[in-house]
């Protein structure tokens, strides 16, 4: 097996580039796997703008699809030349937040269970080291494929978790706002929890167009109606019991808490960059009995499987988030098409 691997390394804000890389050394407890496909993130992109902070020279990339090269001490009940899937997430199990079940915030700091691309080396990459590796690695069923799979890791996680930690209820009425690939998760996952009305909300048609395929029964688009007011006039003025953020800005986290009724959720996916500031009329001055529930992508092996029992069972057809396919070695052009949103891209697939 060769020693370097082409991977792509957080060079300087707004420089995303490929570069000859140390294959990883494996230790105890880890796997090396050989990714066979990977896919771009919105927090990718936070990280390329410099937006979010991980050191220069990191390699990117936390969503890898592939087969177990190497197994080092320590981890059993898997097989070399099986095909396996990581979490964005990898939780080590045996901390305070694990033991918990606050998986996502495995250690002692936020955040502390996203390691892959933000404090270890990531997998946009020929290979990935998996830390943790027997809380972390799920096997693939034989009848899906890599694509079918690729967005278990993140979007699918993320978006589903935006459902599930809303506490969404069979009959409840929800609304999300944005329809980029996280959104339209969420909007499906809205669906599987219960939710007898979901509303879509975006600015651009084709994604308006995907959200219904997911479950979204009512679209607005916000280029033509002014969706806080459109909600509350499809809820006869009561508001949404579930809100959904999914975009990380302002405008939309603000939205969101005008058009929940009192006692409702906001239920916020976003990433958001800068200051938040709360509404003082929207938040009923803090007396509205609102609840505000924040997501970051839960992982670990058993989450995984969940995921996908729901694509193997077809109640979700996640593959049809990926509209553009690129080689590792088109990765910088992969970025600028994803960072810009061109030619209606949803989700890229790279395939090392």
């Amino acid at each position: 097996m060769t020693q370097t691997m082409q991977a792509a390394v957080y060079v300087e804000p707004n420089r995303i580039v490929l570069e000859d890389r140390p294959l990883p050394q494996v230790g105890h407890g880890d796997a090396l796997i050989r990714v066979t496909t990977t896919t771009i993130c919105g927090t990718d992109i936070h990280i390329l703008k410099g937006e979010y902070p991980v050191e220069r020279g990191r390699i990117v990339g936390h969503e890898p699809v592939g087969v177990i090269e190497e197994l080092g001490p320590g981890v059993s009940g898997y097989e070399v030349g099986q095909r396996v899937i990581v979490g964005a997430i990898t939780p080590c199990g045996q901390c305070h937040a694990c033991l918990a079940a606050d998986w996502a915030q495995c250690g002692s700091k936020p955040m502390g269970g996203w390691r892959l691309g933000n404090t270890l080396d990531g997998c946009q990459a020929e290979y990935v080291r998996v830390p943790h590796a027997m809380a972390n690695l799920t096997p693939i069923p034989d009848n899906l494929s890599d694509e079918h799979v690729l967005m278990c890791p993140d979007i699918m996680s993320t978006g589903f978790a935006g459902a599930e930690n809303g506490h969404i209820r069979i009959g409840d009425t929800v609304a999300v706002f944005a329809q980029g690939p996280i959104g339209l998760c969420a909007t499906a996952g809205a669906k599987l929890c219960g939710a007898s009305t979901i509303i879509g909300v975006d600015g651009i048609a084709a994604r308006l167009e995907m959200a219904t395929r997911f479950g979204a029964d009512v679209a607005i688009n916000y280029q033509e109606d002014d969706p806080v007011q459109a909600i509350l006039d499809l809820t006869n003025g009561r508001g949404v019991d579930v809100a959904i953020e999914a975009l990380g800005a302002q405008s939309t986290f603000e939205n969101c808490l005008r058009v929940l009724r009192p006692g409702g959720t906001l239920s916020s996916l976003g990433v958001y960059s800068g200051k938040l500031t709360m509404p003082l009329e929207a938040f009923a001055a803090g007396l509205g009995d609102h609840k505000i529930a924040t997501t970051l992508c839960p992982g670990g092996k058993e989450r995984m499987r969940r995921l996908m029992n729901v694509i193997e069972s077809q109640r979700f057809n996640a593959a049809q988030l990926v509209t553009h396919r690129f080689s590792l070695a088109q990765i910088e052009e992969a970025y600028e098409l994803f960072s810009q949103q061109r030619d209606g891209v949803l989700k890229v697939a790279i395939t090392p």
